[in-house]
């Protein structure tokens, strides 16, 4: 990378964290639960990424009437059993480490709810690796599925340098709100990328190791120890 990194701004779920299908099958059992048709793996991977309000919206039999029925079933499965079922990604938990000890500001920016991104990166055992959280205020999705004011906000609240961070995600939603705040974006195919929209980052990786080396210089990413290339999507 042709830049010196001082921050690096990660998505959480499909990122930094591996919802071992919790966030899919939640959803799942939410409609199901509410009498609706489960609109298939592909549809309901698809709303990982955006607010639930957002997502949610664009399946049939979802309406204003039982959408936030809908969402607090799921958050009352996903608190039961989601987070536990959750993990890091293979070489996450190194690639942190290595990056503080390299004095680069290191921080979550989610679309997820602020206090439910919390309570997952301390299940996770990652909140002593990361310099700050962002999130969402609620579940409202007052800013649809754009993430540029979560991205501004993680710049402005530890006065980061846009030229010197970077925002690394698995979505598009993550790659737009890098370009709208003049930040260098790195998208992970190990998430939940649909088609081709990891071809708008201006970096694309497979494995830890290869976003290291991109982050950290390839002196010093060879000299840490990764765990086995993670295989791409989240099963």
């Amino acid at each position: 990378m042709n830049m010196s990194v001082a921050s690096v701004l990660f998505d959480l779920d499909g990122t930094l964290v591996d919802p071992a299908g919790s966030i899919t099958s939640g959803i799942r059992h939410a409609l199901v639960a509410h009498g609706l048709t489960d609109p298939g793996e592909e549809k309901i991977e698809a709303l990982v990424g955006p607010p639930l309000q957002v997502g949610l919206r664009t399946l049939d039999g979802v309406t204003e009437q039982n959408i936030d029925s809908i969402i607090a079933a799921y958050r009352a499965r996903y608190a039961e059993v989601g987070m536990r079922q959750s993990k890091v990604y293979p070489g996450l938990r190194t690639l942190l480490g290595a990056l503080q000890a390299a004095g680069i500001h290191t921080a979550v920016a989610t679309a997820k709810p602020l206090p439910i991104a919390r309570e997952l990166i301390a299940a996770q055992d990652l909140d002593g690796s990361l310099d700050a959280v962002h999130g969402n205020t609620g579940e409202g999705g007052s800013h649809g599925s754009s993430k540029a004011h979560i991205v501004a906000a993680a710049l402005e609240h530890a006065g980061l340098d846009p030229a010197r961070s970077v925002v690394v995600g698995d979505r598009h939603y993550d790659l737009d709100a890098a370009r709208a705040n003049g930040v260098t974006s790195i998208g992970v195919r190990w998430g939940f990328a649909q088609g081709d929209e990891l071809d708008a980052a201006d970096y694309r990786v497979a494995t830890a190791a290869e976003l290291a080396q991109l982050l950290l210089g390839e002196r010093a990413a060879a000299e840490l120890n990764f765990e086995k290339p993670m295989q791409e999507g989240a099963q």
